[in-house]
């Protein structure tokens, strides 16, 4: 998965990419499936990426990243709480990290047809205040053309 997750060493080893010794890769999945958004949960925090192949964004437009995009969209909802507490991030972000918070929290997704997608994420450590949502819209549904 991509994270940015300052101690957790599954964001360092990329399973996502590349698998566990070489096998069970699954982004290449992703993008011949024509996956438009994965959702994680592993880590205990909230990151939204832009449209993201092998560490590449690949936004629909620099105005609307999320209309059409050319690659999936991950989304780390694991922000619900930890015994151990909150997890930090990494000083630098990525570029592909359009948004992060290490709040408690829990995400909201509706599904309004086969082409809209809304997500929002809910802090309730600032009382039930929305800190970030997006419309993933995608017109036509096909395999990424990722060279």
């Amino acid at each position: 998965m991509y994270c940015n997750d300052r101690f957790d060493r599954d964001c360092q080893r990329e399973y996502t990419r590349f698998g566990l010794h070489g096998m069970w890769a699954i982004e290449p999945l992703l993008k011949e499936y024509g996956v438009d958004l994965v959702i994680w949960a592993h880590d205990h925090l909230y990151e939204r990426s832009f449209p993201l192949y092998d560490n590449k964004v690949y936004n629909g437009s620099t105005e609307h990243p999320y209309v059409n995009p050319g690659a999936p969209v991950h989304i780390i909802t694991g922000s619900a709480g930890c015994k151990e507490g909150h997890a930090h991030f990494q000083k630098d972000p990525a570029a592909w990290s359009a948004f992060r918070s290490s709040d408690y929290g829990y995400t909201r997704l509706v599904a309004h047809n086969k082409t809209h997608v809304y997500m929002e994420q809910i802090n309730v450590e600032q009382k039930g205040q929305v800190i970030d949502s997006l419309w993933l819209i995608k017109n036509q549904h096909k395999p990424y053309d990722i060279k």
